[in-house]
């Protein structure tokens, strides 16, 4: 490849993004990892800061929490590319068929998937000496987190539920955060892994109706495609069941006033994505899917509002 020749983008990414400007051998490597995407990183990242603001609300205040939130920070970008080229390695078929996917690197032919796999392996050989920074527990528990990863890419083959797969990978990050910083998995990292599941849930399903038409042509499956017409109310049920999920942790670390109403910000996210949803619209569903990293942020202001109120 030309390096006066760029590789075309995909229909979601934004077209002045910063990999357009990147040396063009390199811009298929980083297309692969979603970087010139950095929504889906913020979607793994959000969670570890969950678990490690929880665990500081809990008690432990690890010196080092800026540190690990920093190598976590690292290691979301890392991981979501390394899952974005597993994931394309396995799917590279079915991207081919899809409008939005046609152009990845891999079923556009501008890799090939052996460089795609050697990549691959590079970010994860990245990955692990991230984790290793951590204490042994929550290098174990980071480690648990294998068999979905690599079992995600064909939920789509046998089930309607492949976002609940995706819930259950991508908020991993919250049991690794909380052990990062705790040592153990208090019963609130549980309860706040379970909010980001339905939290998942939510937002990947407003992201499915991007594809709902294509996936039906070749027999992908989606809630997206489940739900129809009713997505609206599935939704409303998801994104309670996350506000829930936090409000059962806050219990359960003794929170104060200030926590539950500090979610109140998120709750109202919410339901604006759901007034405001069209999901016959692919741009749409787009902006809305993105705007959860607003609203994941948003849901961290509770604990951090509670640990706040405490050093008072």
């Amino acid at each position: 490849m030309s390096n006066q020749t760029a590789s075309p983008s995909t229909p979601d990414a934004a077209p002045d993004n910063w990999v357009s400007a990147m040396p063009a051998p390199a811009q298929p490597y980083l297309r692969l990892a979603r970087a010139d995407r950095p929504i889906g990183a913020w979607l793994l990242y959000i969670p570890c800061l969950w678990g490690l603001a929880f665990a500081a609300a809990n008690g432990f205040a690890a010196p080092a929490l800026l540190w690990f939130a920093a190598l976590m920070g690292v290691g979301a970008v890392v991981m979501r590319g390394a899952g974005c080229a597993y994931n394309d390695i396995v799917d590279r078929d079915f991207d081919g068929q899809v409008e939005r996917t046609a152009l990845r690197p891999i079923p556009s032919g501008q890799i090939t998937v052996r460089q795609a796999s050697v990549f691959l392996i590079a970010l994860c050989f990245i990955g692990l000496v991230v984790l290793l920074q951590f204490n042994r527990f929550a290098i174990l528990v980071g480690l648990g987190s294998l068999a979905l990863v690599a079992a995600y890419p064909f939920m789509k083959r046998i089930t309607y539920w492949p976002q609940a797969w995706l819930g259950l990978t991508f908020n991993w990050g919250v049991l690794v955060g909380y052990a990062a910083a705790a040592g153990d998995l208090a019963p609130a990292a549980w309860a706040v892994y379970g909010a980001g599941v339905a939290w998942t849930l939510g937002y990947d399903t407003i992201y499915a109706h991007q594809d709902k038409e294509d996936d039906a042509l070749i027999g992908v499956k989606s809630t997206a495609l489940k739900f129809g017409r009713a997505t609206a109310p599935w939704l409303a049920v998801f994104y309670a069941m996350s506000i829930a999920g936090f409000v059962a942790a806050g219990l359960l670390i003794g929170a104060g006033a200030v926590f539950y109403a500090a979610l109140l910000p998120a709750a109202a996210h919410f339901a604006w994505q759901i007034r405001s949803l069209d999901i016959d619209d692919p741009h749409n569903c787009l902006k809305r899917f993105k705007s959860n990293r607003d609203a994941g942020l948003l849901l961290t202001l509770a604990p951090i509002c509670d640990l706040a109120m405490r050093s008072l």
